[in-house]
């Protein structure tokens, strides 16, 4: 579903009520030891911020799936109502097998193979942001689309999420190399879709710069530098709402110090459903998908039964101040 104008998405923090709210804990599994401690630190400062301290109980995985077993067992001894986390997709299924359903999981890996009922994939995937860039493109007449696959697994993702929208949305999809050139005559395509990030993919577009072919993009080409932006401007992207992100950033400085990343966010907004749910009492698998869907800084979500989840995304639009929301768009 496209709609134009920008997301407005107001803070799931501290929700405020005078209805009796369900005391049961939620527990947080991160790394706070190992490679990805800062990470983990970042995530449980953005859980604070969107749900009241007293109400969650941080476990330490270590970054590796044996820590992240470990951790949920521990978690167990709390009787928590829902899990958020781990991070890493090696430490997802240790987790689903130890909770073995007994509480729902919502997992910040963005690796959509690991989903099941009751372990939610809440990462931001390459298949989301391919898709609602591509339904948006559609919707403004491209028929055709070369996808610049540069080797890397997000691209490969994105390339497979894209042929699989040939049929839905009645699109050419033609997969090729970053380095190999565009066809040309009947064969060329209306848009190109750079899935990737870093100079290969900027001096693609600045190749392609005036010659007719509209650029697409995902979060990961998302870059403020000048140069960046002269290379992918008139670029469509699907991202997270700037303004949205923006907001949360400034909440989270305001607290901590520093800057956020997407990652952080994702622990906002599960702490912040959390928290919602607690206020509804209904902080339960049932509840997450009875919801006809919340408001998040990393998009609008809704909760299915096998495990993903759909969100939607703003479609921004590269120019030299930067990047300027033009629509919103459903996500696979």
């Amino acid at each position: 579903m496209i709609a134009s104008a920008a997301l407005g998405v107001p803070s799931l923090a501290l929700a405020a009520g005078t209805e009796k709210k369900d005391k049961r804990p939620v527990a947080l599994l991160v790394p706070l030891s190992g490679a990805r401690a800062r990470l983990g630190i970042s995530m449980r400062q953005a859980a604070l911020l969107a749900e009241n301290s007293a109400y969650v109980r941080v476990f330490d995985t270590q970054g590796t799936a044996a820590g992240a077993a470990a951790a949920a067992t521990a978690a167990l001894k709390i009787k928590p109502a829902m899990l958020l986390g781990p991070l890493l997709a090696e430490e997802v299924p240790a987790v689903s097998s130890t909770i073995a359903g007994r509480v729902p999981v919502i997992a910040f890996s963005n690796d959509a193979v690991l989903r099941q009922p009751g372990t939610f994939i809440f990462g931001i995937t390459a298949g989301q942001v391919t898709s609602a860039v591509l339904r948006y493109a559609r919707g403004r007449g491209v028929r055709s689309v070369a996808v610049l696959d540069d080797g890397s697994p997000w691209s490969a993702a994105a390339a497979l999420a894209a042929g699989r929208m040939e049929a839905e949305l009645g699109i050419r999809i033609h997969v090729q190399p970053l380095t190999e050139a565009l066809p040309g005559g009947d064969a060329a395509p209306d848009a190109v879709l750079l899935p990737g990030s870093g100079e290969p993919v900027l001096a693609v577009a600045r190749g392609l710069k005036d010659s007719g072919v509209q650029l697409l993009g995902t979060l990961q080409a998302l870059d403020h530098r000048p140069d960046a932006l002269a290379a992918l401007d008139g670029a469509w992207l699907a991202s997270p709402d700037p303004a949205a992100f923006g907001t949360f950033a400034s909440e989270f400085a305001a607290r901590n110090g520093g800057a956020p990343g997407a990652i952080a966010a994702l622990a906002y907004d599960a702490a912040g459903i959390a928290n919602a749910l607690r206020a509804s009492n209904s902080l339960s698998a049932d509840g997450l998908l009875a919801s006809k869907g919340f408001q998040c800084v990393t998009g609008p979500v809704r909760f299915r039964t096998d495990g993903s989840v759909a969100r939607d995304f703003a479609i921004v639009m590269a120019g030299a101040e930067g990047y300027r929301p033009v629509a919103v768009s459903s996500g696979a």
